[in-house]
């Protein structure tokens, strides 16, 4: 109570509630034998199997409403609750197991004298096994229900006796869950129709972690439905899997938990998915599924680090660049695009997490069989694929099904703890980039082909999905540099820019032309046209590098850069926030840069447009910052 003192100061006079002192517990027993049971159910699922295991141990059961008539309609015994209790239920449900003789039941300390007294006097029975999961009120409002209609599914009498049984855990047995008639079946067979002490407490724990859950989701509606941001926000989390470890060995224990009530966005097909696979996975999928929807290509990502190589969509290629990715004959939509992905950066792509947009088929498959990568997710297989991606790495190849349709049930706020604190930010995934977001062109030059705002899109998305700072270069529907994780945009570019040299190099002549052994395998001769490219090799590396040839290649001379590069044309630059200065316009177009998409909105916008405009670049503002941490 606070009181405000005769200085103006507030002073504190705490008035504490007596703390109960624990009663006699009576006599603990390990194994208890269950002989009355409460069931009272929303979800039906497999009530009849609980209800026939419970008749064969002579297990007498009470019920209420729905759930005692699906048991009777069965054949199968049970008294209604209301005469137990004497009462009927009432206001239209509200009232119907809030009673003495049922709480009594579940709360009574067995051995306790006092509690035994209390039940003789009164006509209480124990109840050994509660059965309960709660109205739906988490679907209800998901249904797009009134708020009358959400406000009458919030159940109270399920999570009070749920509270009393796991209280009791002593003595009584607590299910709240379908998936738990199994191991309680189970263990009263193998008990002669007891539980064991473990199993009540570790029952005990999962229902108080139940309602408390339940009362969260509760209490967050109810703030939203006021238009206020609840005081104490409470996350419940559902343990899916373990994991090896963290993000290093060191970091353990490390596991994956589904939002209370709702299962995981996918569904682990193949393989053991480790910590840095499934961030990977998790935005690889949003950066293809985005490219999809904005497209309509089949598209492709090529994932390390929580950051893509390459990304990419069905394209056709030409012939150069057939040779160059030493493509297949025949390749599917999903295949070119994941193939255009992987050849953004191929050294950066070796161990990669790859994603598709559309479902898997042969084609794709056989094409990632080829290719050292850690795994996949994509919103399907093709029975065909899936046994194809199964069998590689020995059957250890990571295999996710994206599920399309998922929401997250936790709303569009998402929250990461670190080092204490908690931090809470709306998601973006939501807000997508889309083709006529480029149609604001701030230069002189309007002329933005189609192609060039394909580009725009795939390269701003790819981005949007980067580790910040990010820019991203793309031409012919792929990215082919990505500059990523930079304090400084510039070193971003030029960072970006490196690799869009090596990627058009790869297209030279005499690159093209490098005469290999038969031995030397595929990601070696993709390592060796790279340092043949970057040419800083030291002497002992050369001697290494040379063996791998049948004809040992002179080395590239400065204008075989300077010429090539010349020809490179059409590229467009995307960048995650505005661009500071006009440095990086400077830096850009030496690397065929012609088209610009960014946020705009900086102090120096005029003079990076007149940049742009003074090498007749066409710039785009969509107004979207995308910094991704």
């Amino acid at each position: 109570v606070h009181h405000l003192g005769e200085t103006g100061v507030i002073r504190h006079k705490h008035n504490f509630a007596t703390m109960p002192t624990a009663p006699n517990q009576g006599v603990v027993e390990d194994l208890v034998k269950i002989k009355r049971a409460l069931i009272s159910v929303s979800d039906k699922t497999d009530l009849l199997v609980l209800a026939a295991a419970l008749k064969e141990f002579g297990v007498q059961v009470l019920s209420t409403g729905g759930t005692a008539k699906t048991l009777k309609d069965a054949g199968l015994p049970v008294t209604d609750v209301s005469d137990y209790t004497g009462f009927p239920e009432m206001m239209d449900g509200r009232v119907k197991t809030l009673h003495p003789k049922v709480h009594g039941g579940l709360l009574s300390i067995r051995g306790n004298e006092e509690h035994e007294k209390a039940c003789a006097d009164h006509g209480i029975d124990k109840i050994d096994l509660l059965v309960v999961n709660l109205y739906p009120f988490q679907s209800t409002v998901a249904k797009g229900a009134d708020f009358d209609n959400c406000v009458e599914n919030v159940d109270i009498g399920g999570p009070a006796m749920i509270r009393g049984a796991s209280k009791n855990n002593n003595a009584v047995t607590v299910v709240t869950d379908v998936k738990q008639y199994a191991r309680v079946i189970e263990e009263m067979k193998a008990n002669n129709g007891c539980t064991s002490l473990k199993t009540r407490r570790s029952l005990a724990a999962a229902a108080f972690a139940h309602t408390a859950a339940y009362d969260a989701a509760i209490s967050t509606w109810f703030a939203a439905q006021n238009g206020e941001e609840p005081a104490v926000t409470t996350r419940a989390y559902e343990l899916a899997f373990p994991l090896k470890y963290g993000c290093n060995p060191h970091q353990v224990p490390a596991s994956i938990y589904s939002i209370h009530g709702a299962s995981l966005p996918f569904k682990v097909l193949n393989g053991k998915p480790g910590y840095i696979n499934l961030l990977d996975a998790l935005n690889s999928w949003a950066l293809v599924r985005e490219v999809r929807a904005a497209l309509g290509l089949a598209a492709a990502a090529s994932f390390k680090h929580v950051s893509p190589a390459g990304a990419a969509v069905a394209v056709p290629l030409s012939e150069v660049e057939k040779a160059a990715y030493e493509a297949p004959e025949s390749l599917s939509p999903s295949a070119l695009a994941y193939l255009r992905a992987r050849n953004a950066d191929p050294m950066c792509s070796f161990g990669d997490w790859a994603a598709l947009s559309d479902v898997v088929d042969e084609a794709t498959a056989n094409y990632l069989k080829t290719e050292v990568a850690d795994g996949i997710i994509a919103p399907g297989y093709t029975p065909g694929a899936l046994a194809i991606l199964a069998a590689k790495k020995s059957g250890g190849f990571i295999v996710l099904e994206a599920n399309p349709d998922y929401k997250s049930p936790a709303g569009e706020v998402d929250f990461r703890e670190i080092g204490g604190c908690v931090f809470a930010q709306r998601g973006h995934g939501d807000k997508a980039i889309t083709p006529d977001m480029m149609s604001k062109v701030t230069t002189k030059n309007k002329d933005l082909t189609e192609a060039a705002r394909r580009d725009m899109v795939l390269a701003s998305i790819a981005i949007k999905y980067t580790q910040s700072n990010s820019v991203g270069y793309a031409i012919n529907g792929m990215m082919i540099g990505v500059g990523a994780g930079q304090q400084s945009r510039v070193d971003c570019v030029k960072l970006a820019g490196r690799k869009v040299t090596t990627w058009w190099m790869r297209q030279h002549p005499k690159v093209l032309g490098l005469k290999f052994r038969p031995e030397v395998k595929r990601q070696a001769r993709v390592n060796a046209r790279v340092r043949y490219i970057e040419g800083d090799m030291t002497e002992i590396e050369r001697a290494e590098w040379v063996k791998q040839f049948e004809v040992v290649p002179e080395p590239l001379a400065p204008s075989d850069y300077t010429e090539h590069m010349a020809t490179l044309k059409g590229v467009t630059l995307s960048s995650d926030a505005f661009f500071p200065f006009r440095d990086s316009i400077d830096v850009a177009v030496k690397y065929g840069v012609q088209y610009v998409a960014q946020p705009g909105g900086s102090v120096q916008d005029a003079g990076v447009t007149e940049a742009c405009d003074q090498y007749s670049m066409v710039q785009s503002h969509h107004g979207m910052r995308l910094f991704h941490h």
